[in-house]
């Protein structure tokens, strides 16, 4: 089960906070509501993972992940639907918890978000100075939406 909260950030420096970098291409094999496919490459790693429906909040659903060879996923990629989703991924720590934040390139360039994983849905935790607004459960925030529109689609 995964809970996780997303922010709109305001565009600073994340290299500067950020304890770990990463390069990140995904796309998605299937986008539906009830179920979607993603494939990652993350580095020079790839992942396949399938998410259950949100609840009603969008903060909680199921998630599965699998690692699998690089050569799989890169030709998985060719696959996905159209916008192929590249973005780093900076891990910046707060406060006792990690933020991930995403800073998108090509069609998605100047969009920046950042989620937060929590025990609970109602965990306390404080927001570092560079959070924005809230957009759990925004669908237009969501990378599975992403991988079908730009960011300027309404």
């Amino acid at each position: 089960m995964e809970i996780e909260r997303k922010f709109l950030v305001q565009p600073i420096a994340f290299e500067a906070l950020a304890k770990k970098k990463n390069y990140i291409k995904q796309g998605y094999l299937n986008t539906h509501p009830e179920r979607t496919v993603r494939v990652r490459v993350k580095n020079d790693t790839g992942y396949l993972t399938i998410k259950g429906k949100g609840n009603e909040s969008g903060t909680t659903r199921m998630e599965w992940e699998k690692e699998i060879p690089l050569e799989d996923a890169l030709q998985l990629l060719t696959l996905c639907e159209p916008v192929i989703i590249e973005k780093t991924r900076f891990d910046i720590e707060f406060k006792g918890f990690l933020w991930e934040v995403d800073v998108f390139h090509g069609v998605h360039q100047g969009l920046m978000i950042a989620e937060i994983e929590l025990e609970t849905e109602g965990q306390f935790f404080e927001k570092p100075d560079w959070i924005l607004q809230e957009v759990t459960g925004i669908e237009k925030y969501y990378n599975a939406y992403l991988s079908k529109h730009t960011v300027n689609q309404k």
